[in-house]
């Protein structure tokens, strides 16, 4: 069972503390936390600060909440468990389930969050809550945020509650709370707008604290979120939000609008005075040397980006003029030039594991004119040397991302002749940036995809299979079932190396020709190998479905597929080769056609597979085999029937072409008609021979009469 955290000697610091101070009584062993007008407190308690320690406030020892008994705690483990399954038999029974736990929780809403056992129950709960239950979870919380947030477990539900109640805001943006809809007189209705206003308020004196503090940095990144409106998605701010530990608390078969992938959503003018207020309160108290320290801070560097990029993105560039704002306090110096003490800042960071991250945000935040500024000062000169650097190359590839088209070209010859290098240590991540910015501004790529070229270059000349680090070809079995190969390990260089040749499929001319090339001339065993690669599949995938993909190479590259498309249909990787075949063989009916009917000749295996059943449902297959007709009219009007061909067996007759879909025996009464026509035809042709001959001494007799 877990022990209350007890401090050693705090009841004797405590003494001494008052005997220094004289604050024998109770009530005056804290200070009361100024409030603002209009800051709500649902629950009308007090809000206390302690004293500042080098210029930080610092909140007090976080209480104690109690200790669920083993009876309490076995049954909320069982009701994790349920709702972990999700095998409920409908929405109403879950629903009922989740009340029920509800009421077993009243009050002990604050334990179950601490508890280490217990507090992932908590965040179920919270994913699969209505806005009302949210809203009174919500007002539970309310007042011990700033203690939960730096809780080891608490925070993560926390984080959630966020999440999950940041579009009830916007939902009350367009039907606000109305008091009256309650039964219950003596209950408080506030707006879910309140509640996070007061949960900030909460925060505000503490902020320069949490953003070092290991848990509390998260929860109080995604508020920031939440406050600003910006979208939480993968792809976005998950980096700024959350650790890649991070344990993922799902429900098996929930909806997917409770995981983290909020989109933009529209917040009330509130929450920017919140945000704008608790970006200056933040660094209020905080000079130059601090925030300098700070950005190579591991856990106050990320929440520190998230300043910076709310402050320049929502409340606009012009900031960086104001003596108070985060990105001047870093830079003071006007202008930034060599042996000032920014530019001493700026140098530290450039090579920083963690100071680079908040580098590569002031790049890509800053005001145009001050980036023109660093960028002619400090990095110039030396585009090739920071795409050399395994660090450095990061903040260069946001350094392409805003440079215009002369600056580009310049910053690509110094780049190109450190490719060799790049190339041999695997740092393809600059070259895939420098090819899309090149792709942007209209840059001639042709010096890019001579490098590449020799860099990857093999006895045939360009080599796919170096780039995605496949080896050599197998010469083995080809008929070995694919199945049977071992996972595939997806290192990062591999990774790489495939961003790499998507980036170079999407720009024409040199660059994607050499991957068309290479690709067309693999070979069976090797093309194989690339499809059943998790990794390289995904440059498969995009050459076939590739805009810039000729209908010659797209017939070369399926027909390496003959004989197997079956045993790829059954692939993890290799299946979604398959459904690109589809948009791969737009213009080539015959194979669009040939490939169904590899598919419907394995039908049973396919339907035992989940892959296979994904396959079977994306090609139509049912509508193959019941309607064949109706299947190749659909196939041709979704590919356009402009772009096809014919069989290339039909030697341009369309008949024998059309006869090919009809069913057995419309077959065998056609070729019966056709073998009738045939013998009546030369029944008729012997008659009129015979005839001819017998008519032949008459046309004499009459010649004989004249």
């Amino acid at each position: 069972m877990p022990k209350e955290h007890k401090k050693r000697g705090r009841r004797e610091e405590q003494k001494k503390r008052k005997r220094d101070y004289g604050d024998d009584e109770p009530g005056h062993r804290k200070r009361k936390k100024s409030v603002d007008e209009g800051d709500i407190n649902p629950l009308g308690e007090e809000i206390y600060q302690d004293e500042a320690l080098d210029g930080v406030t610092r909140p007090g020892e976080i209480p104690f909440y109690g200790m669920l008994d083993e009876e309490e705690q076995e049954y909320f483990r069982r009701a994790d468990e349920m709702l972990e399954l999700n095998q409920f038999n409908d929405a109403e029974e879950r629903t009922l389930f989740l009340e029920n736990v509800y009421r077993e929780a009243d009050g002990k809403e604050l334990k179950i969050a601490n508890s280490q056992s217990c507090s992932r129950l908590m965040e179920r709960l919270i994913l699969l809550s209505t806005p009302a239950q949210l809203k009174a979870l919500f007002q539970k919380f309310s007042s011990h945020f700033l203690h939960l947030v730096q809780h080891r477990f608490a925070s993560h539900c926390c984080e959630a509650l966020f999440i999950q109640a940041a579009p009830i805001v916007t939902q009350e943006l367009v039907a606000p709370v109305d008091n009256h809809t309650t039964s219950d007189p003596n209950e408080v209705v506030v707006s879910m707008e309140n509640l996070f206003l007061y949960t900030i308020n909460e925060l505000q004196g503490y902020l320069g604290y949490l953003m070092t503090d290991q848990f509390a940095s998260h929860a109080l990144r995604v508020l920031l979120v939440v406050l600003a409106g910006l979208p939480l998605t993968k792809t976005n701010n998950r980096s700024l939000l959350q650790s890649k530990k991070k344990e993922k608390i799902t429900v098996a078969g929930a909806d997917k609008a409770s995981e983290l992938s909020l989109e933009q959503r529209t917040v009330p003018d509130s929450f920017t005075d919140a945000l704008e207020k608790a970006i200056r309160d933040s660094v209020s108290g905080l000079d130059t040397t601090y925030l300098r320290a700070l950005a190579l801070h591991p856990t106050g560097n990320p929440t520190l980006q998230l300043f910076l990029q709310l402050e320049l993105s929502q409340f606009g560039k012009e900031r960086a003029k104001d003596e108070h704002s985060i990105i001047h306090r870093l830079l003071p110096d006007d202008p930034i030039v060599e042996g000032t003490e920014s530019a001493s800042f700026i140098n530290g960071l450039v090579y920083s594991p963690v100071g680079s991250r908040l580098l590569e945000t002031i790049v890509e935040y800053s005001p145009g004119k001050m980036f023109k500024t660093i960028y002619r000062e400090f990095f110039k000169e030396r585009m090739g040397s920071l795409a050399r650097n395994e660090i450095a190359g990061y903040v260069a590839s946001k350094i392409l991302q805003r440079l215009s088209k002369e600056d580009l070209e310049e910053a690509m010859h110094m780049i190109v002749e450190q490719m060799p290098g790049l190339i041999e240590r695997n740092r393809t991540a600059i070259i895939k940036t420098l090819i899309e910015r090149c792709a942007v501004r209209g840059a001639d790529t042709a010096p890019i995809a001579t490098q590449l070229e020799a860099g990857y270059g093999g006895v045939h000349g360009f080599e796919i299979s170096r780039l995605l680090k496949l080896g050599e070809g197998s010469s083995g079995d080809d008929k070995k079932p694919l199945l049977d190969t071992k996972l595939h390990e997806s290192r990062p260089e591999k990774v790489h190396g495939s961003l790499l040749a998507q980036a170079m499929l999407t720009v024409p001319g040199p660059l994607s020709s050499l991957i068309f090339d290479s690709l067309a001339r693999l070979g069976t065993p090797l093309s194989l190998k690339v499809a059943t690669d998790p990794t390289a599949s995904r440059t498969l995938q995009a050459a076939l479905t590739s805009p810039n993909a000729s209908i010659i190479f797209r017939r070369k590259m399926i027909q390496q597929f003959y004989g197997h498309i079956a045993e790829m249909a059954l692939d993890p990787s290799a299946s979604r080769v398959i459904d690109s075949i589809w948009d791969g063989t737009n213009g080539l009916a015959f194979i669009r056609e040939r490939i169904a009917e590899e598919l419907a000749e394995t039908e049973a295996s396919l339907r035992e597979s989940f892959v296979g059943r994904a396959v079977w449902r994306n090609w139509r297959m049912d509508l193959y085999k019941r309607r064949r007709g109706d299947w190749i009219k659909e196939s041709r009007n979704n590919a356009g029937n402009e772009g096809f061909q014919s069989f290339p067996d039909s030697n341009g007759d369309l008949k024998r072409d059309k006869n090919k879909h009809l069913s057995a025996i419309d077959l065998a009464r056609q070729k019966h008609a056709a073998a009738k026509a045939k013998r009546e035809k030369e029944v008729h042709k012997a008659k009129g021979k015979g005839k001819e001959k017998g008519s032949r001494p008459l046309r004499h007799d009459l010649g004989s009469r004249k």
